[in-house]
């Protein structure tokens, strides 16, 4: 077609086809070819580094393209930008009850940040001074740490509300430090002579 003009190289690369030329010879407003290439390379830039989950750079990247002449881009570019720093924002942890501060402290246990467990597991004492479950915790936290009187004590708290806890321990690797431990093979063996 005579008059046709070709797809822009940034139309072809989008695979948006042919737009209609604007009677002024100027780009139309918010469309793709009003776009700089560093606007588009910026934006595409930001796009593949957001679907990897590179979000700073990612960032980086929108907040560039939001700079650009097209207004449609720069506008994409910014509600991606607030994605970003959206996911990038650290959630804050929201603790109510005592069973919640138990559960929160065991997946700490489980990653090792014993002493961050270990407040918790407090916290979830003074609400539920009786737990068995959470004294249970607090020695199998203190013994991986290391404070084997500490584990013992609470060991033995956690015995005398629940006696089942005594095969529980004896039978969990969290206390294979104490394993060695006088104290910690009289609680859990007391009939036996060490």
């Amino acid at each position: 077609m005579g008059n046709t003009p070709e797809p822009s190289a940034i139309e072809a690369k989008n695979g948006q086809g042919m737009r209609r030329p604007s009677t002024s010879g100027k780009p139309a407003a918010g469309s793709d070819a009003a776009a700089g290439p560093a606007q588009m390379d910026f934006f595409q830039e930001g796009m593949r580094l957001f679907h990897v989950r590179q979000l700073q750079q990612a960032r980086e990247s929108f907040l560039q393209a939001m700079r650009g002449a097209d207004r449609t881009v720069a506008h994409r570019a910014g509600l991606h930008a607030r994605m970003c720093e959206q996911r990038l924002a650290a959630p804050g942890i929201v603790l109510n009850t005592s069973e919640e501060h138990y559960n929160y402290a065991i997946t700490l246990i489980n990653s090792r940040n014993l002493g961050e467990a270990q407040k918790h597991l407090r916290v979830a004492l003074d609400g539920d001074p009786g737990g068995d479950h959470v004294l249970y915790a607090l020695a199998a936290c203190q013994s991986l740490g290391g404070d084997l009187l500490g584990a013992c004590e609470n060991l033995k708290r956690a015995i005398d509300l629940q006696p089942r806890n005594r095969l529980a321990a004896r039978q969990d690797p969290d206390f294979s430090a104490m394993s060695d431990y006088p104290g910690f093979t009289r609680l859990l063996y007391p009939d036996k002579k060490v």
